[in-house]
């Protein structure tokens, strides 16, 4: 069964830290490009990152320099390590694989002030 899960989600302090993570099924993570959107509360599902099968990434300026999108071959996972979160970083976050357009059910990641 293809499949995406996310974990990870929960509440963190403004300034604090937070690693995501996508367990995938039924495919293979490093054959394809996989990436993380992102949802806040009355707003659209926006980009964040995109990890490419040759290793380059893709961010959101939002995000730039903050998070860093990353797998782990042998277990089959894309993660999303988020560092020097934002209350604008409050949202539900989703992994995504390119190939088969495949969503996670969503991760929620509250960042207090």
């Amino acid at each position: 069964q293809v499949r995406l899960v996310e974990s990870g989600g929960g509440l963190v302090q403004f300034g604090g830290s937070r690693r995501l993570s996508c367990a995938a099924s039924g495919f293979t993570v490093n054959l394809h490009p996989m990436s993380w959107y992102r949802q806040a509360p009355g707003k659209e599902r926006e980009f964040v990152a995109r990890l490419n099968v040759g290793g380059s990434t893709n961010y959101a300026e939002s995000v730039k320099g903050r998070f860093i999108i990353s797998r782990d071959n042998a277990k089959n996972m894309v993660y999303l390590q988020m560092d020097s979160l934002k209350p604008e970083d409050t949202a539900v976050y989703y992994c995504y694989c390119w190939f088969n357009g495949i969503w996670g059910q969503g991760t929620q990641v509250t960042v207090s002030s």
